[in-house]
């Protein structure tokens, strides 16, 4: 089997989920707590990328998942044991639950069928959260995984589903982190390892491409 055949098989989309992660508007919006990062998400063509695959999903019938990180006003449950959710605590974005900052940001567009998962607490959007079982009820065995960061929550969510059994696939150009080179570092030498890399326009050409109807017994 080829690298295109084995692709095309991973990715049919009875049993493919498609995953934003905190693609939201406090993140990598105009407004967002983290602008290097959101700047980096934009002019990478990482964010318009993901709005492609998130456009061919809906027509092809590929779930999209959305993966949001928010916390509570009070901070109640909430992470204080590392520096990153410390140095969040103190950004002038919040992204509290049911602000602006928590909305999956334009140009995604987020249809009737698709499911936003919101978490409170940790790193991962799959970890501790009710993911795993949305994802065993809807059918999957691949998970296309898009989004920010490369630096924690993409690593954290590639892990975790090769840990629970599903096939993870990472569009490269449809993930951004900061600084502007540790992501193609990072996806060499560590997503490469665990995961199927391969590009938005291979992943789309999977899901257009037509499919033979099963034959059915005389």
């Amino acid at each position: 089997m080829t690298s295109s055949e084995k692709l095309l098989e991973q990715l049919e989309p009875g049993g493919t989920v498609l995953l934003t992660v905190e693609c939201q508007q406090g993140v990598v919006g105009d407004d967002s707590a983290l602008p290097e990062l959101a700047a980096q998400a934009r002019s990478s063509g990482a964010l318009a990328n993901v709005a492609r695959l998130v456009a061919v999903a809906h027509e092809t019938g590929v779930q999209v998942l959305h993966a949001v990180a928010e916390r509570r006003p009070d901070g109640r449950g909430a992470n204080r044991n590392a520096r990153l959710f410390r140095a969040a605590e103190r950004l002038p974005v919040q992204q509290h639950s049911g602000s602006r900052a928590v909305r999956v940001a334009e140009p995604i567009e987020v249809g009737d069928e698709d499911i936003v998962v919101r978490r409170l607490h940790g790193l991962s959007p799959i970890a501790g959260t009710e993911v795993d079982a949305l994802l065993r009820n809807l059918g999957c065995r691949t998970l296309v995984v898009t989004g920010v960061s490369a630096n924690v929550a993409i690593p954290n969510a590639v892990f975790d589903a090769v840990n629970l059994g599903y096939t993870a696939v990472v569009p490269a150009d449809a993930i951004a982190g900061v600084p502007a080179d540790y992501t193609p570092a990072m996806i060499r030498n560590t997503l490469a390892l665990v995961a199927t890399v391969t590009t938005t326009d291979d992943v789309l050409a999977c899901w257009k491409r037509p499919r033979r109807a099963p034959v059915t017994p005389a």
